[in-house]
């Protein structure tokens, strides 16, 4: 039996919220470092009237698990759409 939990049932398309329990977006992508470690939480604050994606990479240190939420303290939806959108490298 393999033990652990996995990312795609357990983080990946999770609400992210801020401390005002207002959601401003969902969890999109992780980025795993080469030593396993999980360096970013890719999120999807939602693009032009929530129909396109607008990615943002932050660092996992940043996040807070309350009441099994996750909670991205500070966070507004428009701050994170006005950050630089994260680009996959090509």
């Amino acid at each position: 039996m393999t033990k652990g939990r996995s990312v795609k049932g357990a983080i990946l398309g999770q609400a992210v919220y801020n401390e005002k329990d207002e959601r401003v977006g969902s969890v999109e992508d992780i980025i795993v470092t080469p030593d396993k470690a999980i360096s970013y939480g890719i999120i999807n604050a939602g693009g032009f009237l929530g129909l396109t994606k607008h990615n943002v990479a932050i660092p996992v240190s940043q996040f807070k698990l309350v009441d099994k939420k996750l909670v991205l303290p500070g966070a507004t939806k428009d701050a994170l759409k006005a950050s630089p959108e994260f680009q996959y490298p090509q």
